[in-house]
């Protein structure tokens, strides 16, 4: 049987109990049946497009990799893996020639 993932950090650990689901990792509580409007991440890009998890965007701005004398270039496309909901770093992304890491959600624009 498989739960949807915590409305609150995308974690997929998620269990039952009784008639709530119950997240692990957050400890955050919700019943399946009632969904709250407020816990439903809504993350735009550039140009004001949603964003969902599986998402294929591109990056409009040359980006420098913190920690690293690496650069994403304009133009370079990325798999959104899921949207999170941070004040940062919304997008954890699979980025083409670089790997996994985090975007910032106003640098990118949906393909």
């Amino acid at each position: 049987m498989s739960f949807p993932p915590c409305p609150k950090c995308q974690s997929e650990f998620v269990y039952q109990d009784q008639s709530n689901l119950v997240c692990p990792e957050c400890a955050y509580e919700w019943n399946p049946n009632e969904i709250d409007e407020q816990s439903i991440i809504e993350v735009k890009d550039a140009n004001g497009a949603l964003l969902n998890d599986g998402d294929k965007v591109t990056v409009i701005k040359d980006l420098k990799i913190k920690g690293s004398s690496q650069v994403i270039k304009i133009g370079t496309k990325a798999l959104v893996r899921r949207v999170l909901d941070k004040k940062d770093h919304e997008l954890d992304c699979k980025v083409d020639g670089v790997g996994e890491m985090m975007v910032t959600a106003k640098f990118v624009k949906k393909a």
